[in-house]
């Protein structure tokens, strides 16, 4: 599971320390010269201690819009959260700004005594001020490019594993239905319902195609709605429906408003099969599956009676699913097992 960058290095990306170590001086040096107009053979006059002042007010202000920065990105860390989090975080940068532009003045006009004479203290605010932006937009800029490029390589990374572990379920999935064995049991229970009821027989058949036209038509896609998701679970508990009989039982409850949340695609079928797979499924001991979805979570329990001996297992499951979901979301999967029942949590997306 993707675990959320709590790390300041995480919300940086890059080693800044250097960074700061050798530009501070140089903001130091050039800002008095650009904003205030001084110089070294006439006034106002650049002095060791207007060097101090810009250079303890520079790094203020540098440490601590990278402080409301780390603070923002950790605090909106998802991608749909960018807008809200450049508003916050330029208006806190700009509150920020102001009062350490307003301090900068406060400094040069009563402690540097450099502007006595050629500057109002309002001149001195007012470039203060200006200073201050320009060294706040400076580093955001310097900060958030580095940032979005950290990110876009990391969206890129990520949708090319999705892509990998979406087609590897899908073929996966696709494997594991063509098996001979999984034709064989079909085939056979297709041929017994055949001459007893070809009405059922027909719709076993509509319920097969769908199984497989649904594992061809979503295979790239990262989410689906659940609606999507639980139509193809209903045909493909048909077909273990019309082969185990009340031997098999799989309830579904999810309210109408849930039904456009999102999830991974063959997420309940491969639950169920792992259900089939680890189970015993028989008239002495019925299996029964529910499905239920409760404030924006799905849930998936089953009746737990373990086979003393499981099949050789397809490679896809809950591995599969949680590595899905972990490139998609921070949100956890939680899987439980009691001597009653086993359950596991999806959220919706």
């Amino acid at each position: 599971m993707e675990q959320q960058p709590t790390l300041e290095k995480d919300r940086i990306c890059w080693n800044d320390h250097w960074a700061i170590i050798v530009s501070l001086p140089i903001l130091s040096l050039l800002i008095p010269f650009v904003f205030f107009g001084v110089r070294f053979t006439r006034p106002p006059y650049f002095t060791l201690p207007l060097l101090i002042n810009t250079f303890i007010i520079s790094a203020i202000i540098w440490i601590g819009n990278r402080a409301i920065m780390i603070w923002s990105r950790n605090k909106y860390p998802m991608m749909e959260q960018l807008k809200k989090r450049l508003l916050i975080q330029s208006l806190l940068m700009l509150i920020y700004t102001l009062m350490a532009g307003v301090g900068v003045g406060f400094l040069l006009e009563e402690f540097s005594q450099i502007y006595r004479t050629g500057m109002s203290k309002t001149d001195v605010l007012i470039a203060s001020i200006n200073s201050s932006l320009f060294t706040t937009i400076a580093i955001t800029a310097i900060y958030e490019v580095i940032y979005f490029s950290d990110q876009l390589r990391g969206s890129l990374t990520k949708s090319e594993l999705l892509k990998r572990e979406g087609l590897r379920a899908e073929l996966n999935a696709l494997k594991t239905q063509v098996n001979p064995h999984f034709l064989f049991n079909n085939l056979n229970t297709l041929c017994a319902i055949i001459p007893e009821d070809s009405e059922k027989a027909v719709q076993f058949v509509e319920q097969l195609s769908k199984v497989y036209r649904y594992i061809l038509e979503v295979k790239e896609d990262k989410c689906i709605p659940l609606s999507e998701e639980i139509k193809i679970l209903e045909a493909y508990a048909f077909l273990l429906k019309t082969r185990f009989g009340n031997n098999f039982n799989l309830s579904i409850d999810v309210p109408e408003t849930m039904l456009q949340k999102e999830v991974v695609p063959f997420a309940l079928q491969l639950l169920v099969e792992n259900a089939l797979k680890h189970n015993i499924v028989s008239k002495e001991q019925p299996l029964y599956i529910t499905v239920k979805a409760i404030n924006d979570e799905l849930i998936i329990q089953n009746i737990l009676q373990k086979k003393q001996q499981v099949e050789n297992s397809t490679g896809i499951g809950l591995k599969n699913i949680r590595n899905r979901y972990g490139l998609i979301t921070n949100r956890v999967i939680a899987v439980t097992e009691t001597p009653q029942f086993f359950t596991v949590v999806l959220p919706l997306i």
